[in-house]
């Protein structure tokens, strides 16, 4: 087993993940921007589809919103917390019935059969954490689905500027007064990131080379320890992606770069818009409009979103 298959199954299945996912939309403005844009695409695509393979579904937000249309959905995830929160989530939304919950990491998919889902679909980079298996992955995705395949991954045009920015995600902190632990930390830590910060023109063009952040071999040696690194990301580039669904055969490809328009935008205009409920309709929808330009595909905030045919 891969490196990265292991630490992403100790990082996922720590106790606290379900909890911790499941309110990330509540939290972060980037994470609202996101989520809202694969929603349309989903809520665009989907009048052919009966059945559905989630891949890294974590606690739900996209099975249950689909199975909510009345489609059979496989939820496929690593983390058996997150697993948890969503039937949790499930059962209250009265869906439990039509969504299938399986624990597995997808660099392994050789249980589903050629074609087996009208639509597959992965989110928010689980594919990116299967590295150096990135490119199998997609593949075996590609493989077991039968009409459209809607995914995304880590961008690496999104992050680069962010590997300069150590106080990035305080831009999209939605209430400072929140008691979730990762953004009083972003809070309590910001001036000591900026002091610690140094610009390094040697390591962010190997990683703009490469698109792997971070010392591999150290998150190798921490795991060794019986830490918790985080995952290990491969960061894809737009034309890399195309590419590699192309060679698949997946036909009409679009890609676009969900965070493009917000990442633009201070916080404290952010958060205005985002307390407003009329503006932050209007606002979603033009992050809509403006993030499927493929002219800004490789600058989403996080992921690069992709949808295709089979």
């Amino acid at each position: 087993m891969e490196y990265s298959t292991k630490i992403s199954e100790r990082m996922w299945n720590q106790l606290d993940k379900g909890e911790l996912e499941a309110e990330r939309e509540k939290t972060f403005i980037d994470d609202i921007v996101q989520k809202d844009f694969i929603e349309k695409e989903l809520l665009a695509n989907t009048d052919d589809i009966e059945t559905v393979f989630d891949g890294g579904a974590g606690c739900g937000r996209f099975s249950i919103l689909l199975a909510k249309k009345g489609l059979k959905v496989t939820h496929f995830d690593i983390s058996v917390p997150m697993l948890e929160k969503a039937k949790e989530i499930a059962a209250k939304e009265g869906v439990l019935d039509k969504i299938t919950f399986v624990q597995g990491a997808l660099e392994d998919l050789s249980a589903y059969k050629d074609k087996s889902f009208d639509l597959v679909m992965s989110f928010d980079a689980p594919i990116s954490y299967t590295y150096p298996a990135q490119e199998k992955t997609i593949s075996e995705l590609v493989r077991i689905a039968r009409k459209r395949i809607i995914i995304s991954v880590s961008s690496r045009l999104g992050a680069l500027p962010y590997a300069s920015n150590p106080i990035q995600k305080n831009q999209f902190i939605l209430d400072k007064d929140s008691k979730d632990g990762w953004v009083q930390w972003c809070i309590q830590n910001r001036e000591k990131a900026i002091s610690d910060f140094s610009f390094s023109k040697e390591s962010i063009i190997k990683t703009y080379e490469t698109g792997l952040f971070g010392d591999i071999e150290e998150s190798k040696k921490s795991y060794d320890r019986g830490e918790v690194p985080w995952s290990i990301s491969y960061h894809f580039m737009p034309d890399e992606l195309k590419g590699i669904l192309e060679k698949n055969g997946v036909k009409n490809i679009e890609l676009a770069g969900p965070g493009a328009f917000a990442r633009t935008i201070p916080n404290e205009i952010l958060v205005k818009i985002m307390n407003d409920p009329a503006e932050r309709r209007d606002f979603l929808d033009f992050c809509h409009i403006y993030d499927s330009n493929p002219y800004v595909c490789g600058m989403g905030k996080d992921n690069l979103f992709a949808k295709g045919e089979i």
